[in-house]
């Protein structure tokens, strides 16, 4: 199984989140070995992913160097997962992520509109090899050993509208793209005007988010029925890839974020007797990623 790149560099202008301002975002194709690599242009900083470069975990999961930030990574690099990217250089003007719809969906028509470059070099993963948890506050996240990839999640809010849900996504490209991508980040209206108050969610409207106040959904329509559990696992799956290659291995939480998978993907590296870094046989890739061809959208 070999490394991944995209064939093409991309382009695509967006709304932040946080800060409402236009941001520039260009992908463009790396040589193997190369690892996902952001780019500032604005400011000529490069900040390499990994959980060393990881700066702040409260509203988002947020990278930086000297000072120079990139926030809301997650979406995206929840995509590069499930499209098995190995090398990228991601490139924009602002610091960051356009929020575009709120999902994965709109990363995903983007790397289909790049596609997907098979290099010479063997692809790596990390394996898990022991169990890692972290629990916080009645929360937690955890990884155990698997010669499988899945992602579970549960979620228990005190909304009519949300409840208790549990969703498990065995993880594969096809499976990402129907079951995951479309889901949509939410928040609750008091928040959202709290956020504001402060300077924060400015890009934030029902055209990127599911809002909720004391009673109901305020959009019109959810794309899933449990749309807010897959919203989570979509998010955990992009903050996992801190690790730095694609994970080997079974993820379960229970009201999980940022934070706590910030601390996990810690504590994984904290004793090298929790995983290993492995190549695997082409039947990984049969099963686990499909080519851009492949994928139906």
């Amino acid at each position: 199984m070999k490394q991944r790149t995209i064939k093409k560099a991309v382009e695509v202008v967006g709304i932040g989140l946080h800060k409402g301002v236009p941001v520039n975002l260009r992908l463009e194709p790396m040589p193997e070995n190369s690892g996902i690599v952001f780019y500032r242009n604005d400011k000529g900083v490069t900040i390499p992913l990994g959980i060393e470069s990881v700066v702040d975990t409260k509203m988002a999961t947020v990278i930086g160097k000297k000072g120079v930030v990139i926030s809301t990574i997650e979406h995206l690099m929840s995509t590069i997962t499930a499209f098995g990217i190995d090398n990228l250089r991601i490139i924009l003007d602002n610091d960051e992520i356009p929020i575009m719809d709120g999902s994965a969906i709109s990363f995903c028509l983007l790397l289909k509109e790049a596609g997907i470059l098979e290099q010479n070099e063997n692809k790596k993963f990390i394996k898990i090899k022991k169990e890692v948890e972290v629990t916080m506050e009645g929360k937690y996240a955890k990884v155990t050993p698997s010669e499988d990839i899945s992602y579970s999640f549960k979620i228990n809010f005190n909304h009519p509208s949300i409840g208790e849900q549990f969703y498990k996504f065995n993880f594969s490209t096809q499976n990402y793209i129907e079951e995951i991508a479309k889901a949509r980040t939410f928040g609750f209206l008091k928040e959202v005007q709290y956020l504001r108050s402060i300077g924060l969610a400015l890009g934030g409207s029902l055209d990127n988010a599911i809002v909720l106040d004391d009673k109901k959904i305020l959009n019109e329509n959810l794309r899933y029925n449990d749309e807010f559990v897959k919203h989570k696992i979509l998010d955990a799956i992009g903050d996992m890839r801190l690790l730095g290659y694609n994970m080997i291995g079974s993820y379960d939480a229970f009201s999980s974020g940022h934070h706590i998978n910030h601390l996990l993907t810690r504590k994984i590296f904290a004793d090298s007797q929790n995983y290993e870094i492995v190549t695997v046989n082409n039947q990984v890739e049969e099963k686990v990623f499909v080519t851009s061809a492949q994928t139906a959208y």
